[in-house]
C-alpha cells in the first residue's frame, strides 16, 4: 500500500496511546500538524517557546503513564527546545522527540535548517534517528518509544524529511504496538540484601525517582523494619512527607533536623538514586560502609559510593520481592522504634519553631506559607517547583503526600521550568488542583507560556516568590563574597502582565493574608482561569540546604584557597562595617 510520510507518523503515535504532542509549526512539520488535525486521539499543542513545550512534555511524562512528545522544526527548534531535553535526559524522563528535516532528495546544498541535529541532540538523548524511506517511519517510533521506556528511561530524536512527510511511499504493512516483556529479575540480590537489612541495628532508607512508582512495596518495607527515610529532590513524592519515618529530602549536613535520626545508620537500602551532587548536597552525605543499592541502571553502581549489594533492576518488581523475602525472614521488631518516630518528631518541631520565631520583616515567612498551602489542599494537589531557593524551600517545608505530585528540575538544573511544566501536568489533569512555585528570575524566563494556559482554560496557580534577586546564587556569593553580582532583577510590574496575558493577578504582601490569598488563587483557578500569584517572600532565613552545602563546599577547598576566600571575606565585611 502507499501513505504519506504525515500518515504514517500519525498512525503509529496513535498506535502508542499519544495524546498531545508540543511545538510550533513551520516549513518543515507543517504537513505533520495538518496530519495531527484531522486525528480524533492527538491534539497538537502551540506553545510559545519551544523550550517551554519540552518541560510541558517532560511533566505529562513525569505524572502520567503517557510519553511527552515534543513536535517541532529542526535546527532553531530543536536548539530552542534543548534545554527540556537535556533536562529530561538527566533526570530519567522519556521523551519523543519529532522534528521535521530538509529535503533528503534534493541535489541542492544550504537549504533552509541544513545542521547536522543529530550531531547536536546526540548528547543529550539516548539514540536518535533520521528516516530514509517511508517503510521505515513505524517501526522506527515504535522501537524509539520502546528505548525511551527501557532501562533508565529518556529522550529520543526522530528526524522525518519533509519531502517523506508529503510524498507517498511504499510500506509492506501497519503493525499494532506490543510492548515486550519483563527483564530478569536478580532474586539473588535480593536475597542478600534482605539478610543485610534482618541484620542491621539501624537501617535507613534512601528513595529517588527511580523509586516512585515502587511506593507502596517502600512505604511497607520502612514500616517492617522501623526505618527512617529520606528521598532525594527528585524523589520527594516516592514516600509520604507526613509519615512518621519521613524525615524529608537527604540525610547530612545540608539536611533538616529530622535527617540526624539518619547519619548514624549501619545499613542504607538506596533505591532509584545514582547519588549526584543535588541529592547528596555536594557528595556530603555520610554513606555508610553498607550499601544496598538498587537501581534500573547499572552504571551508576560504586560510582560515587561502593556498595555492598547491587541490585539490577525495576524497583517495582525489586521492592516487592525484597519486602516478601523480609516477611518470611520474621525481622526481629527493632528496639529503638519508638525513639526513631520520636526523635524524627522533635527535629520536625524544632525546625518550624525555627521558622516561625524568625524575625519579622514585613514580608511572608515561607514556613507560614507553606502551612497555609498544605492546609487548603489536599493529598491530589500537584507541586511543581523550579530551579532556586524556592526549590529546596518547598522540600524542606512542604509534604508531599502522593506519588508523582511533584516535580522540579533537577540534574540538568533548568531555570524557567515550573509554568510550562505546570501547564502541562494541568492539561493531562485537569479536575485536580496544579500549584507551581517559582522564582521571580525563573518566572521571567518562560512567563509568555501563560498564553497557552489562557488559550486552554488551564487553572494553573503560578507562586511567584518574588525577592528581586537570583537569591539562589545571591546567598551563595554572599557568604564567600560579601557581595552580590549581576543577582539583581530588573523591576517588571506582574499584575500589568496578568492583565495583558489574560490570566488573574493576587498580591500576597505580608503574613495576615496568606491564608486570604490562597484562597482566592486556588478559588480562581478552579473556574479555568491561569493564577499570578505575587508573593513578596522573605529569604532572610536561608535554607539548611543551602547552609550545608556552603559549608561542605569550603571544607573541600585545598587550605591556601580556604585562607584566601575567608580571608578576602573578612576584609570586605569590615570595610563595609567601616562605611
Amino acid at each position: 500500500m502507499k501513505k504519506s510520510g504525515a500518515w504514517l507518523v500519525r498512525y503509529a503515535l496513535e498506535q502508542l496511546g499519544i495524546r498531545y504532542t508540543f511545538g510550533i509549526p513551520g516549513v518543515h512539520n507543517t504537513e505533520l500538524y495538518d496530519e495531527l488535525r484531522a486525528s480524533t486521539q492527538i491534539t497538537p499543542m502551540l506553545v510559545t517557546h519551544e523550550g517551554g513545550g519540552a518541560f510541558m512534555a517532560d511533566a505529562i511524562s513525569r505524572t502520567s503513564d503517557q510519553t511527552g512528545t515534543l513536535l517541532i522544526v529542526p535546527a532553531a527548534g530543536l536548539s530552542h527546545a534543548a534545554s527540556g531535553i537535556g533536562e529530561a535526559f538527566l533526570d530519567g524522563v522519556p521523551l519523543l522527540v519529532i522534528s521535521g528535516g530538509i529535503r533528503s532528495d534534493s541535489r541542492y546544498r544550504y537549504q533552509l535548517h541544513e545542521v547536522d541535529g543529530h550531531a547536536f541532540i546526540g548528547s543529550f538523548c539516548k539514540a536518535t534517528y533520521k528516516i530514509s524511506r517511508h517503510a521505515e517511519i513505524i517501526e522506527t517510533l515504535f522501537r524509539a518509544y520502546a528505548l525511551a521506556h527501557s532501562g533508565e528511561p529518556g529522550p529520543v530524536y526522530i528526524e522525518v524529511p519533509v519531502n517523506i512527510q508529503l510524498d507517498e511511499g511504499d510500506v509492506p504493512d501497519l503493525p499494532v504496538y506490543t510492548a515486550s516483556g519483563s527483564s530478569k529479575l536478580d532474586r539473588h540480590g535480593v536475597h542478600k540484601a534482605a539478610e543485610l537489612l534482618k541484620k542491621a541495628k539501624r537501617p535507613a532508607i534512601l528513595l529517588g525517582w527511580g523509586a516512585v512508582a515502587a511506593r507502596d512495596a517502600a512505604v511497607a518495607i520502612a514500616e517492617k523494619l522501623m526505618a527512617p527515610v529520606a528521598t532525594t529532590l527528585q524523589g520527594l513524592s516516592a514516600f509520604p512527607g507526613d509519615h512518621p519515618l519521613s524525615v524529608g529530602m537527604s540525610f547530612g549536613p545540608h539536611a533538616v533536623p529530622a535527617a540526624k535520626v539518619m547519619e548514624n545508620c549501619d545499613v542504607l537500602l538506596a533505591v532509584g538514586t545514582r547519588f549526584g551532587e543535588i541529592a547528596t548536597g555536594s557528595y556530603g552525605m555520610p554513606v555508610p560502609k553498607l550499601l544496598i543499592h538498587v537501581d534500573i541502571n547499572a552504571q551508576v553502581f560504586h560510582v560515587n559510593f561502593p556498595a555492598t549489594v547491587t541490585i539490577h533492576g525495576d524497583s517495582q518488581a525489586v521492592l516487592p520481592l525484597l519486602l516478601e523475602q523480609l516477611e518470611q525472614m520474621e525481622v526481629p521488631p527493632r528496639l529503638d522504634a519508638f525513639h526513631v518516630r520520636q526523635q524524627i518528631s522533635q527535629g520536625r518541631t524544632l525546625m518550624q519553631q525555627a521558622w516561625l520565631g524568625h524575625p519579622d520583616t514585613g514580608r511572608v515567612n515561607p514556613c507560614r506559607f507553606f502551612m497555609e498551602l498544605y492546609r487548603q489542599t489536599d493529598a491530589d494537589t500537584y507541586i511543581v517547583a523550579d530551579d532556586g531557593n524556592h526549590t529546596f524551600l518547598t522540600a524542606e517545608l512542604l509534604p508531599i503526600r502522593k506519588a508523582r505530585h511533584f516535580i522540579s528540575p533537577t540534574d540538568f538544573n533548568c531555570m524557567g521550568y515550573a509554568v510550562p511544566a505546570a501547564i502541562g501536568v494541568k492539561l493531562l489533569h485537569q479536575s485536580e488542583p496544579v500549584v507551581a512555585i517559582v522564582g521571580d528570575g525563573a518566572f521571567n524566563m518562560t512567563c509568555m507560556e501563560l498564553l497557552t494556559a489562557v488559550q486552554e482554560q488551564l487553572g494553573v496557580v503560578i507562586a511567584v516568590f518574588a525577592d528581586g534577586e537570583l537569591a539562589q546564587i545571591a546567598q551563595a556569593q554572599e557568604a564567600p563574597y560579601r557581595r552580590r553580582t549581576c543577582t539583581r532583577l530588573p523591576t517588571i510590574n506582574r499584575q500589568a502582565l496578568a492583565q495583558a496575558l489574560g490570566a488573574h493577578y493576587v498580591r500576597m504582601e505580608s503574613d495576615a493574608v496568606i491564608a486570604e490569598a490562597l484562597t482566592q488563587a486556588l478559588a480562581k483557578a478552579q473556574e479555568g482561569v491561569p493564577v499570578i500569584l505575587d508573593i513578596a517572600i522573605d529569604y532572610s532565613r536561608p535554607t539548611y540546604f543551602t547552609q550545608g552545602v556552603l559549608k561542605t563546599n569550603l571544607k573541600r577547598l585545598n587550605r591556601s584557597t580556604q585562607v584566601r576566600m575567608v580571608g578576602r571575606s573578612l576584609w570586605r565585611e569590615l570595610k563595609n562595617r567601616i562605611k
